[in-house]
């Protein structure tokens, strides 16, 4: 096996692993299908670009850091007035309960993403990571290249103004946003 196939396995294998990551990750920032799958394909098109340099850390925070800087720069291109749109919720349909069960979840959805779209930006990207995306305090931090410390008072002050906003519990917060 030559270079070249080893390198196109390997590109094959990182981006099998980490693309559902990536994706939900990228659906939940920018809130449409589309641009979601825009932009993961952008992501990967940066991993292959920039594989060279890799150093050998942690590939997965190494792939979530390119993401979140992909969102970040489709987001001031776009100049996005709401991140989140009601299409990727309606999609979410659970068969198992009653048509005013769904309907009361649904627009309890709409609130709590209404609601995440109101954070700042860095509230908004830990409340993703954390509690949508349930990385770890460490992968969050590597990916937002901040301390740990500011990933739990972020996301510790981000639920807080999500319960305020809500008035309700922070664990259904967190529940009501996957």
């Amino acid at each position: 096996m030559n270079d070249l196939e080893r390198l196109e396995e390997s590109i094959s294998k990182i981006y099998r692993y980490y693309y559902l990551d990536v994706y939900r990750f990228l659906i939940c920032f920018s809130g449409n299908q589309n641009d979601a799958e825009d932009l993961t394909q952008e992501v990967f098109i940066r991993v292959l670009n920039n594989l060279a340099n890799f150093n050998g850390g942690n590939l997965k925070t190494w792939i979530f850091s390119i993401a979140k800087h992909t969102a970040i720069d489709h987001y001031r291109k776009k100049r996005f007035v709401s991140i989140f749109k009601d299409g990727f919720f309606n999609q979410m349909v659970s068969t198992a309960k009653q048509p005013n069960e769904l309907v009361e979840q649904n627009e309890m959805k709409r609130s709590v993403h209404t609601a995440i779209t109101k954070l700042k930006p860095n509230f908004r990207a830990v409340v993703i990571l954390r509690g949508i995306n349930e990385l770890s305090i460490k992968e969050t931090s590597e990916i937002l290249q901040c301390s740990e410390t500011k990933v739990k008072v972020d996301y510790h002050r981000a639920l807080k103004e999500l319960k305020k906003k809500l008035n309700v519990d922070t664990g259904e917060v967190i529940g009501n946003a996957k």
